[in-house]
């Protein structure tokens, strides 16, 4: 065998290829024995002779087939012998060949995806034991370790050097319209809307005096003051009772106004021409304003130290929350059938789009790390792997080959 570093399971195979080879030399050992034993004996000895003659010619015929697919026979160059050395690339590329059209082709790898439940089998290992806990404590650590190495330098170069002139020359109207008609459509702005009206009425009924001075400046010098008093007062009540309406009533003219004002914005900002030009004017003004790559470092700057806060922390908020959104994910993959069906299509394409365009390099590396040995290095690695299984062609042939002589010789003294 060519001189290679063998592994503990290397060790194991050729322990096991050596003996299945003692086992294949000790049976042509045993008809030679028989053989000369029983050379010039006569009677029923005539059938264990021809027996051991032919075990030792189906002996001799399988090693030499066996041992030609690794090295010449007896170290003789004969022809057609030594196949693994000398044709291990055009090997390589055969089998490169067969492991892509049988095996790394698309439509067996996905079926097999599609049949794996591989959704289900993620969802019972993030559901059992602590390993969402495991996932999560290991992304902390990994996260955790590469934040700080990322400094306000590089964030603030990448910042100015690709994402916001990325951002300034991406159209972003359409983007915007598009998220403002799904949020109309789906009253998820009224919450919001709620809350300011709450908020505006509540700081308007505690500063009368703000409305006084802004309503007050603005009344003619003429005017007397009761006059102004009671012009204010009646401002103040029913600014105070419009918010009060426009807040309890879900249905106030004023909402549906805004709600339809919201909708043809919506729908400008992806139609119209103008309001589309207006728009990402603003956007590239605010983008490329002095301050913004340094504004966005800062925020980055915060919300970075709160991360590791939070991730060098186990029971932060973050962590937790984390590992229970892990552990109902699995729940959900093991319960819900139609989630998992979708996880699994998902996954199946996924591995198809892998397997279709980068499946060529990766059976490569086969006829890659092949072309690498030497032939008597490949020959060596194969034989370790599969040498012992052929070992018993050789004990096959030694038996098979004396039951054959037996029958012959039978045949023979029948006639």
């Amino acid at each position: 065998m060519a001189t290679m570093t063998l592994s503990a399971a290397d060790q194991v195979r050729r322990r096991g290829l050596r003996q299945m080879r003692s086992v294949a030399l000790g049976l042509l050992l045993l008809a030679v024995a028989i053989y000369v034993a029983t050379l010039h004996l006569e009677g029923g000895w005539g059938y264990v002779n021809t027996a051991a003659e032919a075990a030792m010619v189906g002996a001799l015929a399988d090693w030499f087939a066996v041992t030609a697919l690794f090295r010449h026979p007896l170290g003789l160059p004969i022809p057609h012998t030594a196949i693994v050395p000398t044709r291990k690339d055009s090997l390589a590329e055969s089998l490169e060949q067969f492991v892509t059209e049988n095996f790394l082709s698309e439509e067996v790898v996905a079926e097999k995806m599609r049949t794996a439940e591989v959704s289900r089998r993620v969802g019972e290992w993030l559901a059992a034991g602590n390993h969402a806990e495991r996932i999560v404590a290991e992304g902390a650590r990994t996260v955790g370790a590469a934040l700080p190495r990322l400094g306000d330098e590089d964030v603030t170069a990448f910042v100015r050097g690709s994402l916001l002139p990325r951002f300034v020359r991406e159209p972003l109207s359409p983007i915007a319209g598009h998220f403002l008609q799904s949020v109309v459509e789906d009253g998820a702005h009224h919450a919001l809307l709620e809350l300011v009206l709450v908020e505006a009425h509540d700081w308007l009924r505690d500063n009368r005096d703000v409305v006084a001075d802004i309503v007050g400046s603005r009344a003619p010098s003429w005017s007397p003051q009761w006059v102004d008093r009671i012009v204010i007062d009646r401002i103040h009540r029913e600014a105070l009772a419009w918010l009060a309406d426009v807040r309890d009533n879900p249905s106030h003219p004023t909402r549906q106004a805004l709600d339809r004002l919201l909708g043809q914005l919506a729908d400008d900002l992806q139609n119209d021409p103008d309001m589309m030009g207006r728009f990402e004017a603003f956007k590239a003004r605010m983008l490329t304003h002095p301050d913004m790559g340094s504004s966005l470092t800062a925020v980055w700057d915060a919300v970075r130290k709160a991360l590791i806060e939070a991730i060098n922390d186990p029971a932060s908020t973050l962590q937790v929350r984390a590992t229970t959104a892990l552990q109902e994910l699995g729940k959900r993959l093991q319960d819900d059938d139609g989630l998992r069906g979708r996880v699994d299509a998902r996954a199946a394409e996924a591995v198809g789009y892998v397997v279709r365009t980068y499946g060529n390099e990766i059976v490569s590396i086969i006829s890659d790390t092949i072309e690498r040995w030497d032939g008597r290095e490949a020959a060596a690695r194969i034989e370790l792997h599969v040498g012992r299984d052929l070992q018993f062609i050789r004990i096959n042939g030694t038996v098979v080959g004396a039951l054959v002589g037996l029958l012959i010789h039978a045949f023979s003294q029948l006639l």
